[in-house]
């Protein structure tokens, strides 16, 4: 695989292994690799690198000698980078998206819009070059005068999810390398890649070497040699609580700064006086986008009991009427599978354990024989109570749990009542209720009469369980980066 290869090259019928880039150069592995498979059929698409602690090793020192030179670039010159970067993405779109569809079972539509939001994402942050600020502040002393630098952190380590596993790549880089610091990314073993597409790319730009390096594996083996690395200045992962857990306790022995976007169980509060043709579509919409497998889409819902048969009714319709199957030969799909066959067994046990405590299945609620694949029937439970796994623990699949409340008051304690924390929604045509919800939800976000997809100007974070720090925006901007104060006596 050479440097300059056009994308295309990776859209083929014939797998292919792939190489980590370390340094500015594609690199022999030497090592066992990984087969990534086609979520929707089973079929083999290629394989990556199980990356050793050695060759981690090589990624983290590039990085580190990279980032010096890089650092004293002005951020102007770094945004450039970027934009060409971003360039790249947008000449290549279909291929990048097909790439994700084959890999990642997203429908087309969506993986499309994932390529393009990640394009325009990198020259946002791009475009924070001229806006990074410090401080100037008020000395004790006479002739004194105190400064408050932004500097970066490092070496920054990006652990990646495999959802949305192009966007977090963009999501991890750009604020990473505008504010002048270096990145080693790791993929997810299930959905790598298109990661490796988007650096085949990024190989055609001027980018210096060992600003950017990528290295394939799973979490036990190249995963916990670059989080446990003591050249590493911030741990940036999206992914399970699981998981983020035991990054911090592995990042604490060397002090190593975190950011951690885990899961979620976002709660959706509709009221009588909701638009519930809204409010279902709205939410329909957040259980089938990516088959259920976002950590900020809807996954419970309470709807006060005047409107809750109303609103079943148009969940029950809408949920019948979705379209699944293999996005990679059908482009007029709702959702596709889930991403292996451990995801589709923990739907599928969500939903007969739903069935063991009491709730009801309307729709769906059994694995979708299609004769290859990992597809669930898009699910709608009702008769939840706040007692039951379905209304606590995230399920991450295409599965809808309803709830009867008969107050605002009510909705939000069982909202609030969650080791999670990311995000929420509300649906009501009365302004004082939304503004009581905005003020007593414990969340990250609430989105009010809309449907939950969060902008990339505003700041992605969670409470509790479902992370520390944040994204997107100026203060996800300044996650990756450290303060300097200076002290000027005259």
């Amino acid at each position: 695989m050479s440097q300059t290869s056009a994308a295309a090259k990776f859209v083929t019928d014939q797998p292919q292994d792939y190489r980590n880039y370390i340094n500015g150069a594609f690199v022999e592995n030497g090592s066992s690799m990984i087969d990534v498979l086609n979520p929707a059929t089973g079929a083999f698409l290629g394989r990556i690198p199980e990356t050793g602690a050695d060759q981690v090793d090589a990624a983290v020192k590039a990085a580190r000698a990279a980032q010096g030179p890089w650092e004293k670039l002005p951020a102007i010159e770094r945004a450039n980078y970027l934009r060409q970067i971003s360039a790249k993405l947008r000449e290549n779109r279909v291929e990048l998206a097909d790439m994700i569809v084959r890999e990642q079972g997203k429908v087309r539509g969506l993986a499309q819009v994932e390529v393009d939001f990640t394009a325009d994402y990198i020259d946002y942050m791009a475009e924070w070059a001229r806006r990074i600020e410090g401080e100037v502040l008020t000395s004790d002393r006479p002739n004194e005068t105190m400064l408050l630098l932004r500097k970066p952190l490092g070496v920054v380590a990006g652990v990646l999810p495999w959802n949305f596993p192009f966007f977090l790549i963009a999501r991890k880089m750009a604020p990473a390398l505008v504010t002048g610091n270096t990145i080693v990314i790791k993929p997810s073993e299930e959905t790598p890649l298109n990661a490796y597409m988007f650096t085949e790319l990024l190989a055609q730009t001027d980018l210096p070497k060992g600003v950017f390096n990528l290295v394939g594996g799973r979490g036990r083996e190249a995963g916990e040699a670059l989080i446990s690395h003591p050249g590493i200045d911030l741990i940036t992962f999206t992914g399970s609580v699981a998981t983020g857990s035991h990054i911090m306790q592995v990042a604490g022995k060397n002090l190593t700064k975190v950011n951690l976007e885990l899961g979620g169980k976002a709660p959706a509060i509709v009221l009588n006086d909701a638009d519930l043709d809204l409010a279902a579509t709205a939410i329909h919409a957040s259980r089938v986008i990516n088959t259920g497998q976002v950590c900020n889409c809807a996954e419970r819902v309470y709807v006060q009991r005047g409107a809750h048969d109303a609103l079943v009714a148009k969940l029950t319709g809408l949920f019948n009427d979705t379209r699944f199957g293999d996005p990679s030969v059908d482009d007029d799909l709702h959702m596709g599978p889930l991403v292996n066959q451990a995801g589709l067994d923990k739907v599928a046990d969500a939903v007969d354990l739903a069935r063991e405590q009491g709730a009801t299945v309307v729709t769906g609620g059994a694995r979708a024989d299609l004769g290859q694949g990992w597809h669930y029937q898009p699910t709608l439970i009702t008769g939840a109570t706040a007692d039951m796994d379905i209304m606590r623990h995230e399920t991450f699949g295409p599965v809808l749990p309803i709830q009867i409340v008969d107050s605002l008051d009510e909705a939000i304690a069982l909202a609030n009542d969650s080791d999670y924390g990311l995000t929420s929604s509300v649906y009501t045509s009365n302004l004082n209720a939304a503004m009581q919800a905005a003020r007593e939800l414990k969340f990250g976000e609430t989105y009010i009469n809309r449907e939950n997809f969060e902008a990339m100007q505003g700041f992605h974070a969670g409470r509790r369980k479902s992370g520390i720090g944040g994204a997107d925006g100026k203060h996800g901007l300044y996650e990756f980066t450290t303060t300097h104060v200076v002290y000027i006596k005259g």
